[in-house]
């Protein structure tokens, strides 16, 4: 909220990434940024994906800057969290005027 309440709305969701990143590391919260993971079909990996964020290595959050969430956003957040074995997920956008995020447990 923080970062959302300085900046607004408006920016790419790169310099969102990295102000939540400087806001993390100064709260003292393990994350890795940018993390890459291999997709597999059929035990064949056929390319891979970046999650946004790996918080504390137990929530995966991925940020948008849209001015509104789709479907297919969180269909995209939630294939992280089985990518990544993840228990837990935010889904969080910066480009409405308000601050949005959606909680995600697997199905």
């Amino acid at each position: 909220m923080k970062v959302h309440n300085q900046l607004g709305n408006g920016f790419q969701e790169v310099i969102y990434q990295r102000c939540l990143a400087l806001e993390l590391g100064k709260a003292e919260i393990h994350f890795n940024r940018e993390v890459s993971m291999p997709i597999f079909y059929n035990d064949t990996q056929v390319g891979t994906r970046r999650a946004d964020f790996i918080i504390e290595n137990k929530i995966v959050a991925e940020l948008k800057a849209v001015i509104e969430l789709e479907d297919v956003h969180l269909a995209q957040a939630l294939n992280y969290l089985q990518a990544y074995n993840m228990d837990a997920g935010l889904l969080i956008n910066f480009g409405n005027t308000r601050l949005e995020f959606k909680r995600l447990f697997p199905k």
